[in-house]
């Protein structure tokens, strides 16, 4: 009686188990934005590098393959507030452009078949919506299954947002007076770290 009681209770959890991966693959995932990082480098000086970050990150990866990722500029984080608010004003321009939006979408079939713990490469064409202008860019990706239906998106290569591209170009020059500095780099490195839970409909 025992055995059969251990036999149905150990069909039921292959059962459940296998159920759970059937939906997993077909769901959504949404990003974590605790678990998460979005940081970009500026240039001063010729050669003096400094890491940023936005610390309001939001995120989504449909069951349709849609990849989305809304930066709230108004939560940029340099160290230095001045700094911060001088960005938000002069060069973000908040209060017309609160958010810079990134949209892609990937091949779920070659997500669902990484195995857990397991990465795999991938380079998918995205559009980033910044400051009032759309570009296109190129991700170079690293895709991981984690522990506990989570997955990890991570740039393998940063992304190069250039200044002339989304109208930034005045901006930095307005920061660089006010920070009286001999040069503010045009071209920004971005990369970050990602992580997406599994959404249960």
């Amino acid at each position: 009686m025992k055995k059969n009681k251990l036999s149905l209770l150990l069909s039921t959890a292959v059962l459940i188990t296998s159920s759970f991966v059937t939906v997993s693959n077909a769901s959504e995932w949404q990003l974590n934005p605790s678990q998460s990082q979005l940081n970009f480098i500026s240039i001063k000086k010729s050669h003096v590098a400094e890491v940023h970050k936005f610390t309001d990150i939001q995120g989504q990866l449909t069951e349709q393959g849609q990849f989305y990722l809304a930066i709230d500029l108004a939560s940029v984080d340099t160290n230095i507030e001045i700094r911060n608010e001088r960005m938000k004003t002069h060069l973000f321009e908040i209060e017309q452009f609160a958010t810079a939006n990134l949209t892609a979408t990937i091949d779920l079939e070659k997500v669902d078949a990484i195995a857990e713990g397991a990465s795999a490469a991938m380079i998918i064409d995205a559009e980033l919506d910044l400051h009032g202008f759309k570009q296109p860019v190129s991700l170079d990706l690293i895709v991981t299954r984690l522990v506990g239906a989570k997955i990890s998106v991570v740039s393998s290569q940063p992304i190069l947002v250039r200044a002339d591209d989304f109208s930034l170009v005045a901006g930095i020059n307005k920061l660089r007076d006010l920070a009286k500095l001999p040069s503010i780099g045009y071209t920004v490195p971005v990369s970050f770290y990602l992580i997406f839970n599994h959404k249960q409909k």
